[in-house]
């Protein structure tokens, strides 16, 4: 099954598919493949505030909470292709997006969507106030930024992070941002679902997504979703495409362990560092009859290497051949990654979590198929390139 998630700020659809990914990079523009990479590289993380208390009430939740919560407007250039009547060139349009203060030296957590390609960032707090931005640091591969504003102190009320990996589902939660320029605006809803995998706008996958049916909107980009307890529990990047190009109840947040980490590495030095393998794979279809002797029943096939590569330089094999398999066209002949070092690999998604799990410099043991032979093949993870 094939999932479509609209970026909430630009409306841009892109495309998820659960069967197959490329780890670290996409390859080419395969309509099936699932670009995956990880935001989840070692830094020192954005501390918790300290929130005593147990949970709030939603009127107490948005009385702190949307004091935090700023928001965004820019200009963006946008290219306007040529007519019969007149030449292409680029024209500036306005773009609306939310934030969120995550201290006292005036730093605020966007989607990078929001700031991406941007010029004369300006940040409205409550009572209209607005003051200049710039840029901190960006990263498309986990879609958020940081922007500094120059606010006097007494505007400035840093929001605390939850850990989202106690989040469950059932859990209350709570959006703030200001869709479709309604100003901090709150909508309550709870957690659909966690550990969903969402795309980036670059194509590369953010893993352990937070689904929520609070209803967010366009303009609602880089708002936080908070807690029973008024904490950031993750920073709303999505929605569910569909023929309505508005909520239908299925959002997405970026947990706050990755917003946490990301952002720590965007302050201390303008960039993230993502673990990369450089292969793109499929699920091998364990219900497939017509596989050849010794292909695995199990495991993510390898079926686009990029040049260059870690994997590359390990000599990982790309399919090429292909045998029919249940009426469908199934590619074999290549080389099958059936576990890393104790983990089995049961799917292109678990490759992907596991590869997650680890930080650029980190070896991997790769235990692989190729032409029916299992062997091991030790691969060092490179960063992602931009």
């Amino acid at each position: 099954m094939r999932r479509q998630s609209a970026v909430l700020l630009v409306a841009a659809v892109v495309a998820g598919a659960v069967a197959g990914g490329l780890v670290g990079r996409l390859v080419d523009d395969d309509a099936t493949a699932q670009p995956v990479a990880a935001p989840r590289a070692a830094a020192r993380p954005v501390k918790d505030v300290p929130v005593a208390g147990l949970a709030l009430s939603p009127e107490e939740i948005y009385r702190d909470a949307s004091r935090s919560v700023v928001v965004i407007t820019d200009q963006v250039a946008e290219v306007v292709p040529p007519t019969l009547l007149q030449p292409g060139g680029k024209r500036q349009v306005s773009a609306l997006g939310s934030g969120f203060v995550i201290d006292r030296r005036g730093d605020i957590v966007t989607n990078d969507h929001v700031v991406q390609g941007a010029t004369k960032i300006r940040v409205s707090f409550s009572g209209s106030a607005s003051y200049p931005a710039n840029v901190v640091g960006e990263d498309p591969s986990s879609d958020l930024a940081v922007i500094r504003v120059s606010a006097p102190p007494d505007a400035l009320h840093p929001i605390a992070f939850a850990d989202s990996s106690g989040v469950e589902v059932g859990d209350s939660v709570y959006a703030i941002g200001n869709p479709f320029g309604l100003e901090r605006t709150m909508t309550a809803g709870i957690v659909s679902a966690t550990g969903r995998d969402i795309k980036a706008p670059n194509g590369l996958t953010i893993p352990d997504a937070v689904q929520t049916d609070a209803p967010i909107n366009h303009g609602n980009s880089g708002g936080p979703l908070l807690d029973r307890r008024g904490r950031v529990i993750g920073v709303n990047a999505q929605i569910e495409g569909g023929t309505v190009d508005a909520n239908v109840g299925i959002g997405f947040a970026i947990p706050s362990s990755t917003v946490r980490s990301v952002v720590g590495q965007l302050i201390s030095t303008g960039r993230v560092q993502h673990p990369f393998l450089g292969v793109r794979v499929e699920t091998i279809d364990a219900t497939a009859e017509t596989l050849p002797r010794g292909f695995p029943t199990h495991g993510a096939l390898v079926v686009a290497v990029a040049k260059g590569s870690p994997a590359a330089k390990a000599g990982l094999v790309p399919a090429r051949a292909r045998v029919a398999a249940n009426g469908v066209a199934v590619l074999v002949a290549g080389d099958a990654i059936v576990s890393v070092g104790n983990v089995t690999v049961a799917s292109a998604a678990q490759l992907s979590d596991v590869v997650a799990a680890h930080k650029p410099g980190d070896t991997l043991r790769l235990r692989i198929v190729r032409h029916g032979q299992r062997r091991t093949i030790a691969v060092t993870l490179g960063d992602a390139p931009a």
